[in-house]
């Protein structure tokens, strides 16, 4: 009788499974040799006593792999119709943690497996776009202009009449050559317009590329928000976005604005208990939490929302604007022009006045074939439809389009990225800079360097008593925003938060021995009142764990805010003073002594009680505080700020400093970063208080605004009073901001300039251009760009409208004198690619130079078109009509050719003028056209490419342009023609071009007196 399965002996068990398992491997390695043997049968292995075999693992399902016990969809839809029964149904925020694998303290796991996992499961926080406008909707764009379609109907008629006129070889030239040329034009303007619009759109996803601090095995770190995965724990803090759909996990005072998903202005207060809901792309405004993510991308409220909507970057700048108004009017002049000459060449041509090339009449009444005549209409409409091509300076929005283009992609790599592309040229106008200090004019590496207990200065390795040290570590490693990740004693720590933050938790780690985890084991946080602008401090109040159950209060701050709160200190054996008159003055003191070091003065405070603790306090002990000590900070300056601010003062730009800190530090800073002149340090108007200003007089702030320099103590409500009465003044001004109270300055000033680094998000979307690595320096580059684009633009619009004022004159008078217009409509479409396309890459790409910064700011009342730039286009623009009339009408006889040689000669020297006359617009005052010509080698390219293209269209393309060949001489004689556009240039440029009029010297007179 066999006795059942489990009555053997484990051992015997084990021995049967250790034998069967030994002859399954025998059997497979004696198979796998036999397989490696039968590959190359003759081979001798001599070298080895044995034969290594690859033996693959078998494959272990990974428990990653394994689904989630709960549907994406129901977190889905729970979150984003903040549905508390079915948060209930979880079992609440810590179970629902539990079912996505989250630990509560240390996060999901860092490994990329599991990462790579919840990705597969949940999805990637990426929105998914409608697609943008291809290539074909810009060429359609192009196809439905009314001037195009007007040519290619008249192209159409003449080339049906040509081909029954002449026959297929011969009758399409002339039409065919027309529609040719149109199309080259389309082609060329979308491609144009479709590179400008990637361009842009991949700006604008740069943009949307935001840090998001996360906790990731026990660490906090900083990842992208398209890394972002459902299960990660966010920290989020004032001027977050929220990155993703969440849940509210532990925090404090968290209020969020969720106007972007609602309309609604009210800002929404966000807790464990009645509304734990956080959504994806709403606006922190209050607190700080830690969020569980439920949902990314397409699956939270915020990606159903932009999946509806289409995103075009088709902004309309201010320049364009006027530009377009420009463009109109020529638009009409030309439109009247096109019209006489059509009015005047069909009279001509019907009373019998034209002649062909033989001499002989064209019309001579009813002999006269229909077609001819047809065909003579059609031509005489093409060339006066042509004229109008010519006229429309159609060019000028695509050369801001490309400067501006090209502008932002070289911006960005100089550190500043543009989130709206009229900021580009407006900066250019900039009369005032409002800048911040920390992190902007200095370095934004804090460190603490000084240490004040009581009256006294603590040295490096000075005694403090055991209980101060004690109440040190609570007041800095629990009142934080900041984090210490040190999984052992031992371990080397790693700090996390802002630049304060950071410097105080590294002071209390490395010289008081914080160990921040066995801290917050023996300590109960009950209420957290953030640090704001406004009262610039933060608190906390706090119950011991141990034992005694003590209950304190600790405050941390400014330090003259903190001071003020306090009626006792510690001193350095731990013994509490009172703080009387004479020792508060003593104190105070010391915290001026600091700041005129440039230090920042961070000072500590608490309250100790034994009371009972109200629940649902709001309100944290603001008085009858015991100082414990003061913290002197260092930032220093960043290098290269001083050159910076003086290179603004050259270019007449004045730099304003506005700061939260005290008078003192402030004072000090502006002076070694030269933003405070020796004889404004005497001037106490030039530095004043935030209190100070808002408390003047209307009359009298509008008076003493100009003088001053530098704003301490400022709230951002100061900041955006100064921005509201410098433009009250005129003034064009740029404001730096990296706070989400700096919001409302940043979206009142001409341009705001939000920092990338230290910039909250709500601070980054009120902004127009984003600083990437919140340098001064970078905020000068950005000005120096700005007056690159507003001078390139002003360079394409002399050389365009020289070709326009030249062509329309040209043509005019010899229609109405001969009743033929010297330039056909082909050849009037070849200037006009030169003029919009090629002209405006050539110009608009020209680099910004010294010169840039030497001159005074244009301001608002500059026109775009100056005295200096009339000058130069018209005297171009009288030389070109002279040359090419006289061409006109006495070529024939000059050079004895025959008239199709004559039109060509006009023709050639047209185009010729051009060429040589955009190297007179490179430079709009100076006689030196070719400085720094080496340097845009795409000018030279496109320089040679135009002429390259005329020596083809001449010389091998007669049909298509109706050309003749020319010989050496004549091509010497079109050279010499448009070389001597630039001796003509240079004496223009001696002639003096001053404000002579009341109005122009008083604006002048303005900008110099500020």
């Amino acid at each position: 009788m066999v006795r059942p399965e489990s009555t053997y002996p484990v051992t015997c068990k084990k021995r049967w499974r250790m034998a069967f398992t030994a002859i399954s491997f025998v059997k497979a390695l004696h198979h796998l040799s036999k397989k490696a043997l039968h590959i190359n049968p003759p081979t001798l292995f001599r070298s080895f006593s044995y034969l290594a075999i690859d033996v693959a693992p078998p494959h272990v399902p990974s428990s990653r792999d394994k689904p989630f016990n709960v549907d994406p969809k129901l977190l889905s839809d729970m979150v984003r119709e903040k549905m508390l029964e079915s948060l209930t149904q979880f079992g609440g925020v810590k179970e629902l943690a539990a079912l996505l694998e989250t630990d509560l303290k240390r996060g999901i796991s860092d490994d990329n497996d599991d990462i790579d996992h919840r990705k597969r499961v949940f999805g990637v926080n990426v929105f998914t776009e409608p697609p943008s406008k291809g290539f074909l909707s810009f060429v359609l764009e192009a196809f439905q202009d009314t001037t195009i379609i007007i040519l290619l109907v008249c192209a159409v008629l003449s080339l049906g009449f040509g081909i029954k006129q002449h026959g297929w070889k011969v009758g399409w030239y002339d039409g065919g050559s027309i529609i040719i040329a149109v199309i080259l034009v389309i082609v060329v303007s979308s491609v144009s317009n479709f590179n400008q619009s990637r361009q842009f759109k991949k700006l604008s996803a740069k943009s949307g590329n935001i840090g998001v601090e996360v906790v990731r095995g026990g660490r906090r770190q900083s990842v992208s928000i398209f890394e972002v995965v459902v299960g990660d724990i966010v920290y989020l803090k004032i001027g977050d976005q929220v990155p993703a759909d969440g849940l509210f996990l532990e925090g404090h005072s968290l209020k969020v604005d969720e106007s972007s998903m609602t309309g609604e202005s009210v800002h929404v207060h966000v807790n464990g208990d009645m509304n734990p809901f956080l959504l994806s792309g709403t606006k922190v405004t209050d607190g700080s939490a830690d969020m569980l993510v439920t949902s990314v991308g397409m699956n939270t409220a915020w990606g159903a929302m932009m999946g509806s909507i289409t995103r075009e970057l088709d902004e309309e700048t201010p320049l364009q604007v006027r530009l377009n108004k420009l463009t109109s009017a020529i638009g009409k002049v030309g439109l009247l022009v096109a019209a006489l000459v059509l009015v005047v060449s069909m009279i001509r041509y019907f009373t019998g006045s034209t002649r062909d090339d033989f001499g002989n009449r064209e019309f001579v009444g009813k002999t006269t074939k229909f077609d001819d005549v047809m065909n003579a209409v059609v031509g005489i409409v093409a060339a006066a439809v042509t004229i109008v091509v010519v006229a429309i300076p159609e060019g000028l929005p695509l050369a801001v389009t490309l400067t501006l283009a090209y502008s932002m992609k070289k911006m960005m790599r100089d550190n500043a990225m543009v989130r709206k592309i009229s900021a580009c040229e407006t900066m250019g106008s900039a009369t005032i800079i409002c800048t911040d200090k920390t992190g902007t004019l200095t370095m934004n590496e804090m460190k603490v360097t000084e240490v004040c207990v009581g009256k006294k200065i603590i040295t490096e390795g000075g005694y403090l008593a055991p209980s101060l040290v004690q109440l040190l570590k609570e007041g800095i490693g629990l009142n934080t925003t900041g984090s210490v990740y040190q999984p052992l004693q031992t371990s080397l720590a790693e700090i996390s938060g802002s630049p304060t933050e950071k410097a105080l938790l590294s002071w209390a780690v490395v010289d008081l021995g914080m160990y921040i985890d066995e801290m917050k084991q023996h300590c109960e946080i009950i209420h957290v009142e953030t640090f704001n602008s406004e009262k610039k401090r933060s608190g906390i109040l706090m119950r011991e764990k141990r034992g005694s159950n003590r209950v304190h209060t600790h405050w941390k701050g400014a330090a003259e805010m903190i001071l003020a709160m306090c009626s006792n200190y510690y001193d350095h054996t731990g013994e509490i003073m009172i703080m009387g008159d004479e020792e508060r003055v003593q104190i105070e003191n010391m915290v001026k002594g600091m700041a005129t070091k440039s230090l920042r003065c961070i000072a500590f405070a608490q309250k100790s009680s034994n009371g009972q603790v109200y629940e649902n306090i709001e309100k944290l002990e603001e008085s009858g505080l015991t100082l414990l000590g003061i913290l002197g900070l260092k930032d220093p300056c960043r290098p290269g700020v001083q050159a910076a601010v003086e290179s603004c003062k050259k270019a007449g730009v004045k730099i304003k400093m506005i700061t939260g800190d005290n008078v003192h530090t402030a004072r000090a800073i502006a002076s070694e970063c030269g933003i405070l002149d020796p004889n404004d340090e005497l001037d106490e108007e030039a530095v004043v208080e935030g209190f100070q200003f808002r408390n003047y007089s209307p009359v009298e702030r509008m008076d003493k605004i100009d003088r001053i320099r530098v704003m301490a103590r400022s709230s951002p409500f100061d900041k955006l009073l100064m921005v509201q009465c410098l433009k009250h003044k005129g003034h064009v001004v740029a404001v730096t901001g990296d706070g989400t109270n700096d919001a409302p300055a940043l979206k009142e000033a001409d341009i705001g300039l939000s920092m990338g680094l230290q910039g909250t998000e709500v601070a980054k979307e009120s902004s127009d251009i984003v600083i990437l690595d919140d340098n001064f320096s970078s905020v000068v580059t950005v000005l120096r760009w700005g007056r690159c684009v507003y001078t390139n633009i002003q360079k394409f619009i002399q050389f365009q409208l020289t070709v326009n004022i030249a062509a329309l004159v040209i043509n005019f008078v010899a229609a109405v004198s001969s009743g033929k217009v010297p330039l056909t409509a082909v050849q009037l479409l070849w200037v006009n690619l030169i003029m919009d396309t090629l002209g405006a890459l050539a110009l608009a790409t020209e680099l910004p130079t010294k010169d840039l910064m030497k001159k005074p700011p244009v301001g608002r009342v500059e026109p775009l078109i100056t005295r200096v730039m009339w000058r130069n286009l018209i005297s171009q623009a009288l030389y070109q009509v002279l040359v090419l009339l006289i061409l006109e009408f006495k070529g024939r006889s000059i050079f004895d050719v025959s008239e199709k040689v004559k039109n060509t000669l006009i023709f050639n020297a047209f185009v010729l003028c051009q060429v040589f006359n955009e190297f007179n617009a490179r430079k709009l005052e100076k006689k030196n056209i070719f400085e720094g010509l080496g340097k845009n080698k795409l000018f030279i390219v496109i320089v040679g490419l135009t002429v390259a293209l005329q020596i083809v269209l001449v010389e091998f393309l007669r049909k298509f342009a109706t050309t003749e060949r020319l010989t050496w001489e004549q091509w010497g004689v079109c050279v010499g023609i448009g070389v001597l556009s630039w001796p003509i240039g240079v004496l223009v440029k001696c002639i003096p071009v001053g404000p002579n009029n009341f109005v122009e010297k008083t604006i002048l007179h303005a900008r110099s007196s500020i």
